[in-house]
């Protein structure tokens, strides 16, 4: 709870009971109308909600105003984050259960309607099995129509209430009175089937909807997983006690052993080791870290013990900072706008009025049988204004479109992300484990004249260190078919590199500058120039020698991916304007950035700074997306208004991503954009098929061309005609399998 003024509140609570963005529109909009409600922010993704309050005004009374339209408040939640998870699996489930019966109930009803109407007692059985279907499983579609009604509202569930209500009762009555019906000698039809499909279909699209939802929203639970529950901290009687992370002040000192990750940001006081800061950096090799070196809370410590001094709490740390602003990024974002809802939010009450009109004309102009024909017109109104088209336009499209993703290994997280990315003008793209291969390897191995026969005795030495460095010299050999040979007494120079003990005589030894100057070996000016023209693109520069010279000059680096330059060469294609984000030095950036023509580059970037740019890019009005790997990366995913993440990069940035591309080809990103701007231009077909029906249909099924026709349409046709829309909508959608990306 935060305030600038002290008799104002403010509050995040979870709310129950939203099923799409119309929800997030009608709570939002009781809670601003509460007297005492200064500002109200509805978060539909996270099915939150913020509100500023005056202090007269308590909690539970903002949970009556919002139940009063038939949602609800938690204001018992602790941990809002996981709550929210687990009401979101609840969910799902649920509807999945009611759309699975509500289907097992509607095929025998729609069977029996649609090919054998004249099966004994058939009626009377649809009558009997729609009955709980409508007033069970679908029971929160009358129930929320109901409420929103009361509050001059209308949603889906407004529209799918009336169609199958109506439909439902109007067959009731036709089963049980069709003499009404024989004596002006109509036929007394029964749409049982109608309001068993509508249920069942609406149904069938909120589940997809929830489906693709059910996998966020977890970034935030793995960041804090990474903060250890537990420390040792070492007491002033230098007595180690175990005591939970809460506890650690500034000033504490705090034993860190290998395997563990460092607890909170501070200064290492004794001991050495490899820290690997992956998860921050992204950075793919550990860095030696000796007595006067800064650490960072989540970092794995990999080697020695450590007695680190506490710098910032858990609460202040960098991976604390990142952890608020990922929570902020997410929180910011406007609730997802369904198209269907809004527009049905108008649709609903003008088909009511049109049904309701069509009703009164015909009572006026029908002759004899005015209330008959009447009755007749007005249902066809409202059965062949069902939602069903309009509830599956978006649905199906997306359905397809995830499926023709998956298909090219884009696993795409949500809807939100495909009606997105064919307005992203800026692409902002980390370097290393997204451009690059973020796995050390040696680019050159440069032996002198003679001295390759020692490449034996190299792999012998490096074989004998874990250090990721070693590890990729190591595969280089292997690669090459070198075979070890024996040496003796290996040994670590920490922070400087390894030696060994050839058995014959001698040492051979493996490292930087550094060891090369504690042995009185200097680089010659060729090794020099190679050195520094390396350095400059990143890459790490390490000599293999013995006593006399040195042997040869390794070059270790993270090489750009196969397909980097082809992948930058199709987006820039398709219009995107790229920029590059690195923590490498100013140098390195600008060579990687030249050498893929990419002319916006920020080097240097601290893991916390990420989402600046994007926010930079956002303010003028752009729309932003952020491919990342890395746990760095997180915090400006969450900002981006499209984020994709490498399927080989941490779960987190993948959590925190809207897209994943599931192959670490960075064409793939070309394609996604391809595929959301086929997928997205599906849905507006779709939508444009079910209104052009309702606009066609709906004017017919009144009765507007009796006057030169003779012609009404059978509410039976209306029906039929319903379900064709429907059907076209989803063949509609499947033509996207067929295009090629």
């Amino acid at each position: 709870m935060s305030s600038k003024n002290p008799s104002n509140h403010q509050d995040t609570f979870l709310v129950k009971g939203m099923s799409c963005a119309a929800c997030a529109s009608s709570v939002e909009s009781i809670l601003k109308h509460t007297e005492g409600v200064n500002e109200a922010e509805v978060n539909f993704a996270q099915h939150q909600v913020k509100v500023s309050y005056q202090s007269q005004l308590s909690p539970e009374q903002l949970k009556e105003a919002v139940q009063s339209i038939g949602y609800d408040l938690d204001l018992d939640a602790k941990d809002k984050a996981k709550q929210a998870r687990v009401n979101q699996q609840e969910r799902y489930q649920k509807l999945k259960q009611q759309t699975l019966w509500s289907a097992l109930f509607a095929l025998p009803v729609f069977v029996m309607g649609m090919f054998f109407p004249e099966v004994p007692y058939g009626r009377y059985i649809s009558a009997l099995l729609v009955l709980p279907l409508l007033f069970i499983w679908g029971a929160h579609f009358f129930t929320n129509a109901w409420k929103q009604a009361k509050h001059g509202m209308a949603t889906m569930d407004t529209l799918v209430a009336v169609s199958t209500g109506i439909a439902y009762g109007f067959s009731l009555f036709n089963t049980f009175f069709p003499e009404f019906w024989s004596a002006s000698g109509l036929e007394a039809h029964v749409y049982y089937e109608a309001a068993a499909v509508i249920i069942t279909f609406v149904s069938l699209g909120k589940t997809l909807e929830e489906k693709a939802k059910s996998a966020t929203g977890k970034a935030l639970e793995q960041l804090m997983d990474l903060q250890v529950k537990q420390v040792h901290r070492i007491n002033s009687e230098e007595e180690e006690e175990e005591i939970p992370l809460e506890e650690i002040q500034k000033g504490d000192r705090l034993r860190v052993r290998p395997g563990e990750s460092i607890p909170v940001d501070g200064t290492i006081e004794e001991g050495r080791s490899q820290i690997n800061e992956s998860m921050l950096s992204g950075e793919s090799v550990p860095l030696s870290k000796e007595p006067g070196d800064a650490v960072f809370a989540g970092t794995l410590n990999q080697k020695g013990t450590l007695i680190i001094s506490c710098e910032k709490p858990s609460d202040e740390t960098v991976l604390a900072q990142i952890i608020r602003l990922v929570e902020e990024a997410q929180a910011s974002k406007a609730p997802i706008q369904d198209l269907v809802n809004k527009i049905a939010g108008v649709f609903v009450p003008v088909v009511l009025g049109i049904a309701l009109l069509t009703f009164a004309i015909w009572m006026f102009v029908g002759g004899n049988e005015a209330f008959a024909q009447a009755l007749y017109t007005s249902i066809a109104v409202l059965v062949i204004a069902c939602p069903c088209a309009l509830g599956l336009a978006t649905p199906t499209a997306i359905m397809v479109g995830v499926g023709k993703g998956a298909e090219n290994n884009i696993l795409i997280r949500d809807a939100e992300s495909l009606e997105l990315a064919p307005k992203v003008r800026h692409l902002v793209l980390d370097k290393t484990g997204t451009l690059t291969q973020s796995k050390a390897r040696v680019l050159e191995l440069i032996w002198e004249e003679d001295t390759e026969d020692y490449a034996a005795y190299l792999l012998s030495l490096e074989s004998h260190s874990q250090h990721p460095l070693a590890t990729a010299i190591v595969r280089h050999l292997k690669e090459a078919q070198v075979a070890p040979s024996s040496l003796e007494d290996f040994e670590i120079l920490d922070g400087r590199g390894v030696k060994m003990t050839v058995p014959s005589g001698g040492f051979v030894a493996s490292g930087n500058q550094k060891m090369l100057a504690d042995f009185n070996l200097e680089p010659s000016p060729k090794h020099q120039a190679k050195a520094e023209e390396k350095a400059r693109e990143g890459a790490t520069v390490l000599y293999f020698f013995n006593k006399e010279r040195i042997l040869a000059q390794i070059i270790i680096g993270d090489p750009l991916k196969p397909g980097s330059k082809e992948a930058v060469k199709e987006l820039q294609d398709l219009g995107l304007e790229l920029h590059i984000l690195s923590g490498d030095k100013e140098e390195t950036t600008a060579f990687w950035a030249q050498e893929l023509n990419i002319a916006n580059y920020t080097a240097e970037v601290m893991p916390q700074d990420k989402g600046a740019l994007i926010r930079e890019l956002q303010a003028k009005g752009e729309k932003v997306a952020m491919v990342g790997d890395g746990i760095n990366d997180s915090e400006a995913l969450a900002q981006a208004d499209l984020s994709i993440a490498m399927g080989h990069g941490s779960d987190i940035a993948i959590e925190a991503a809207k897209m994943t591309l599931m192959t670490s080809d960075l064409r793939s990103i070309a394609k996604a954009i391809r595929l959301s701007k086929l997928t997205v231009q599906g849905i507006r077909q779709n939508l444009f098929w079910a209104f052009i029906y309702n606009l066609i249909g709906i004017p017919i099924a009144a009765g507007v061309l009796y006057p030169f026709t003779g012609f009404l349409l059978d509410p039976m046709i209306a029906g039929a005609a319903m379900a064709f829309s429907s059907v076209s909508v989803v063949l509609n959608s499947l033509r996207l399998k067929s295009r090629k990306l």
